[in-house]
């Protein structure tokens, strides 16, 4: 009998199909934004820190070091740097409480912690039921909904969640779009508006493909390039 054929090696993919590339880029920038926390804490005041920025970004890394670690194919680097950033960004909140306190500032601390609370146990409670409730949705045979509950990428996953709270860090910063230039960090502000740029693409690539995370990271991208065009104006071009 005539030997079959070996099979075909698989082409190599260029850079443009590549998701190591572009989630290794997307990595790199996400160190550029633990990078910027750090450069903060050491020579920015504790007045730039924005109480609701930094709570977000502390969800939204907790939430994408878990998301780096499940998806296909695995990006430790993207995991090691959400969960620096995450340590970070706790420092720069230690700080910020710190001097509002020391402002008598107490109202706006308060506010944050009843906040933080309420996330939490909403949070803690979801968990918990989360694995019930999604098995109801998915027999219950609604149709669209019940496909959604029971998609691979579908809101009882991390890979819908961890694009969600990045929808929070583009909304914080197109609700402060007229902030004042001197509490924009420069290195922040950089690191978001690249971290928008990689993982719009890198998105398509991974498995499951996550439409929502590459939605949301263009929001981010011209949110982000927005504050980081107005401070370069402000500290280079104007002065």
């Amino acid at each position: 009998a005539p030997k079959e054929a070996p099979p075909t090696p698989e082409a190599p993919k260029g850079w443009w199909s590549s998701a190591e590339f572009w989630g290794g880029l997307g990595a790199l920038a996400g160190w550029g934004m633990t990078g910027a926390a750090i450069y903060d804490a050491s020579f920015a005041g504790p007045e730039k820190i924005s109480l609701n920025m930094t709570s977000v970004m502390i969800v939204y890394s907790s939430l994408f070091a878990r998301w780096a670690w499940v998806v296909k194919p695995q990006n430790l680097l993207l995991c090691s740097c959400h969960a620096s950033n995450v340590v970070a960004q706790c420092n720069q909140m230690r700080r910020a409480v710190e001097y509002k306190l020391g402002n008598g500032e107490t109202d706006a601390v308060t506010e944050l912690g009843t906040k933080a609370a309420i996330g939490a146990a909403t949070t803690a409670g979801l968990i918990v039921a989360g694995p019930s409730l999604q098995s109801m949705l998915v027999a219950a045979n609604l149709g669209p909904i019940s496909a959604f509950a029971g998609a691979a990428a579908g809101p009882f996953t991390v890979h819908f969640w961890a694009p969600m709270s990045k929808w929070g860090i583009s909304g914080a910063s197109f609700l402060d779009l007229n902030r004042p230039t001197d509490k924009v960090s420069l290195p922040q502000y950089t690191a978001l508006t690249l971290t928008g740029l990689f993982f719009s693409r890198y998105a398509l690539l991974v498995a499951p493909i996550n439409y929502t995370l590459c939605s949301v990271n263009i929001a981010l991208f011209g949110s982000s390039a927005w504050h980081l065009g107005r401070k370069v104006k402000a500290d280079f071009i104007d002065k």
